[in-house]
């Protein structure tokens, strides 16, 4: 954000995709409710940066960002942020046996215990979303 109290057109921009993708009470945390002082360029930074001037590129839709976004939380065993993404996946059109099939893809080269938690948290995240009715509930 720019250094006067007036966020930059990136961060409005990227603060609009951002709840768009991982939802208003996840980004309210992030900017308002859970930010410090030391935590506050922090928030700024991912918002204008990664939401406001990647996020918002149009050469790539959402729907592929988010794809290739879930590969690499997997890739670096990032489990808190991979249960994000796959809500924002979700919310971004890719299907639950979509993400299913990256998470079977990504353990073939990052390895069975990462797909295992990988699949662990992606269920998590879907159950989460299913029990909101924001998305289809999971098939016994």
């Amino acid at each position: 954000m720019a250094e006067s109290n007036k966020p930059s057109k990136s961060f409005q921009e990227g603060e609009l995709v951002r709840r768009a993708v991982l939802g208003d009470d996840y980004v309210d945390k992030a900017l308002e409710k859970g930010q410090s002082e030391f935590t506050k360029p922090l928030q700024q930074f991912i918002t204008e940066y990664a939401w406001g001037t990647v996020w918002t590129r149009p050469e790539l839709e959402r729907k592929y960002r988010s794809l290739i976004n879930l590969g690499f939380l997997i890739a670096l065993k990032s489990w808190a942020e991979l249960k994000l993404h796959t809500k924002g996946a979700i919310r971004n059109g890719i299907s639950v046996v979509e993400i299913r099939e990256i998470v079977m893809q990504s353990m073939i080269y990052c390895g069975v215990p990462t797909g295992v938690e990988a699949m662990r948290q992606t269920e998590v995240a879907i159950k989460e979303m299913a029990e909101a009715g924001e998305c289809e509930p999971l098939k016994s």
